[in-house]
């Protein structure tokens, strides 16, 4: 008679089912089934993610943007100006992307980080989002 490799499988096993009603995928390991079980009680006692995250997970889901997200906000032919350390910074946005300079860039952040030497967020580099993410 063979051995099961980890006996807790079982035990886990019945627990996912009474948690979530079907059995377990054949593949899931005993520590992930914990997690998810454990995720789903913190779930139940304090109200699983807000409704607005929801909402976003939801959209992507679907492949839907955002509302607000830059590139929704911005038309190619745009121009962004940015002072910083004394210079003035001009970026064109074009048809997939954005142009300073002379070079084409794939994101604000790119070129927020190429002019500061550090990691910004473009959209707030550039004052077309708030501290808190909102346009």
């Amino acid at each position: 008679m063979g051995r099961d490799p980890n006996p807790e499988r079982p035990a886990t096993c019945a627990q996912w089912e009474a948690v979530f009603g079907s059995p377990p995928p054949p593949y899931l390991s005993v520590p992930f089934m914990h997690k998810a079980i454990s995720y789903e009680a913190q779930c139940k006692a304090r109200g699983g993610l807000p409704a607005a995250a929801r909402r976003a997970l939801n959209g992507a889901l679907k492949g839907q943007k955002r509302p607000g997200q830059p590139q929704e906000i911005l038309s190619p032919g745009a121009h962004l100006l940015r002072e910083w350390n004394g210079r003035t910074y001009q970026v064109r946005v074009v048809e997939g992307g954005f142009e300073m300079d002379g070079r084409a860039w794939r994101s604000l952040s790119a070129i927020a980080k190429h002019i500061t030497g550090t990691d910004w967020s473009g959209p707030r580099f550039f004052g077309l989002t708030s501290r808190a993410g909102r346009p």
